[in-house]
């Protein structure tokens, strides 16, 4: 069957990270990222381009076409507000299907004083302010065009508006809004129909990205207010939106945007793939939403992932307390070793293990396929003197009198279990 090839541009940022991690497994599609500046993006993707142009640069939409043309790319899923406008307004010259809204949906969704001035007369709509009105103190400050977070202030005073002022057409006044904030993840299918929204928590933030957050239950009142967007809208494939309570406990609108979240695959984890369900829909197939009813919560943190300038085609590895961990598989390693196999490494076991090697790897349902040889040392031998020394042989062991005797001996890399993460290709 041949794959859809998707497009994830730019591909570093959180949102891309999401999408690739939501696509990479399944078979119909072969995914790759692109980007204009080298980030996270090429520690990620399998198929990674980079110096891509900038959009605004000269003869970018003709270099991207090449590119396009080049990878025989079919869908693409912009992961910023800036570049999905972009793309949007210039859809007729770009040549693969791009996963955003028409042209009129991506500008009202961009800027915040369009997204207000459309929805003014709805009841979710915050109370916007003129700069020459007396302002009802504390007030907010935020960007017509901005994103995460950036460039907004809690105003408390007349004093503390005066940067602001002098660049007010760049700014809305809006009411405070002090209560709980919540994104709700949506996806409308080609024909208009909204078929999903799920709000979750922003329990915790981290530079404008909800790090933590746990699916809540659609109300009522979120429901109408997700059909509300939708009927003025014409919304197509993901899309998001975000509330913040007032001083009554009334959900407000904060934003609406036609890109991913950082945070959308909380629900894929329930069976809502919304990056699937888009491209699906984009390809002209009619989908079904199968949801489980439970609740599910996602907390983030930082992510390694790392390149090594040197490369390996032999590993001699320890087993206990290596492979092993407290006589216990240590999962971890498998995966390590599984994926050696998979790229034909060559995989020798070193060990003093003090019963039957091969009843234990049989004991712990380990196949002894997975190694090439397995070599048991006497209990004083030298590891060295088992390791045969070829300029792309590294050598894994827990015990760092073991490295260090092989280190000295042969003077090839000696890694601890903590840093095969760094030895694990992550690209798919």
């Amino acid at each position: 069957m041949t794959k859809t090839n998707i497009l994830i541009f730019p591909c570093g940022a959180e949102n891309a990270i999401a999408i690739h991690t939501a696509l990479k497994y399944n078979v119909n599609f072969k995914v790759f990222g692109a980007s204009s500046k080298d980030d996270h993006g090429k520690y990620v993707f399998k198929n990674y381009i980079g110096d891509v142009p900038f959009i605004h640069d000269e003869g970018f939409i003709e270099a991207f076409n090449q590119i396009l043309l080049k990878n025989d790319i079919d869908i693409i899923f912009p992961t910023h507000d800036t570049v999905s406008l972009f793309l949007a307004e210039n859809r007729e010259k770009i040549n693969a299907n791009i996963a955003v809204p028409d042209t009129e949906t991506a500008k009202i969704c961009r800027d915040k004083s369009l997204t207000y001035k459309l929805f003014k007369n709805h009841h979710f709509c915050p109370q916007l302010f003129d700069w020459n009105d007396p302002l009802p103190f504390p007030v907010f400050v935020k960007p017509k065009i901005g994103e995460g977070g950036k460039r907004t202030a809690l105003i408390n005073k007349e004093e503390e508006l005066s940067p602001f002022r002098k660049k007010k057409n760049e700014f809305l006044l809006v009411e405070l809004l002090p209560g709980d904030e919540i994104t709700v993840d949506c996806f409308t299918d080609r024909y208009g129909k909204q078929r999903f929204s799920g709000p979750r928590t922003r329990s915790r933030v981290f530079g404008g990205i909800s790090v933590q957050s746990r699916t809540l239950l659609l109300t009522d009142e979120i429901k109408n207010i997700a059909e509300a967007i939708n009927g003025e809208l014409k919304l197509r494939g993901l899309w998001f939106f975000q509330l913040k309570k007032d001083g009554n406990g009334q959900y407000k609108l904060l934003e609406i945007s036609v890109r991913t979240s950082s945070t959308m695959n909380l629900y894929s984890n329930l069976g809502v793939n919304f990056h699937l369900l888009t491209a699906y829909d984009l390809l002209g197939i009619d989908v079904e939403i199968l949801i489980n009813d439970y609740e599910a919560e996602v907390d983030r943190a930082l992510t390694n992932r790392f390149f090594l300038s040197m490369d390996f085609d032999t590993v001699y590895i320890d087993f206990d307390d290596t492979i092993t961990r407290d006589h216990e598989v240590n999962e971890f390693v498998l995966m390590f070793l599984y994926q050696l196999v998979r790229k034909k490494k060559r995989i020798v076991l070193l060990t003093r293990h003090e019963f039957d090697i091969f009843e234990t790897l049989d004991k712990l349902m380990i196949d002894k396929r997975l190694f090439d040889e397995i070599k048991t040392l006497e209990k004083h031998q030298l590891k060295s003197e088992a390791i045969e020394k070829t300029t792309n042989t590294i050598f894994i062991d827990n015990a760092y009198k073991e490295r260090l005797e092989v280190k000295k001996k042969l003077n090839i890399p000696v890694f601890d279990v903590d840093a095969i993460q760094s030895l694990i290709d992550w690209k798919e």
